[in-house]
């Protein structure tokens, strides 16, 4: 029995000897432990500004591209928004001008040619005018139909083979506003 308390008395001895270890290797490794538990090491106060300025940095560089791409966007609606402002007006006027074609041929076959004239001078300023604002005319006649720029009124057998799927007559001309279809040429298709 005497060995055993040999045994007990040498453990305490033994317990401090390994905590004191255990705490010197702690401290070596930059880590102590309280009764609470092991305490984080502490950060560089460098290191924090460093990580509070690369968010800020990062905020700042994502607001800017945000703020750069409404800028672009925005003066990308308002070049669009000049080119087709005029459509409304120009697409009532598009009547007038219809009409204007449909009134120079009788016009010109009647015996007073100064009415003629003045006219076609009218009919000519008008349509400058309009095509000076982006508006052209849609070609159609012999050309392939095409659903993008015709509207297809009705068919008729082609008078040869190379006419089928072609517009052989136009009802209403096409007109273009800047590259875009305002009016669509009514047309007349061999088939």
């Amino acid at each position: 029995m005497g060995k055993k308390k040999d045994k007990k008395e040498s453990q305490p001895t033994d317990e401090k000897e390994v905590s004191r270890e255990t705490q010197e290797n702690q401290e070596a490794t930059g880590r102590i432990e309280n009764n609470d538990g092991p305490e984080a090491p502490e950060k560089d106060p460098l290191e924090e500004l460093r990580e509070k300025y690369d968010e800020l940095n990062d905020k700042y560089v994502r607001l800017y591209s945000e703020y750069d791409n409404y800028r672009k966007r925005t003066a990308n609606e308002k070049i669009e928004l000049i080119k087709t402002a005029a459509e409304s007006t120009i697409n009532a006027m598009l009547p007038v001008l219809d009409d204007f074609e449909r009134a120079l041929p009788t016009m010109e076959k009647s015996e007073d040619k100064s009415n003629y004239e003045g006219a076609l001078l009218i009919y000519n300023k008008l349509k400058k005018t309009l095509e000076q604002k982006g508006l052209e005319e849609i070609e159609a006649n012999g050309t392939e139909f095409n659903t993008d720029e015709h509207e297809a009124l009705t068919q008729i057998p082609a008078p040869d083979e190379s006419m089928k799927g072609k517009v052989l007559d136009v009802i209403q001309k096409g007109y273009k506003l800047n590259g875009k279809v305002i009016r669509f040429a009514r047309v007349v298709v061999g088939c």
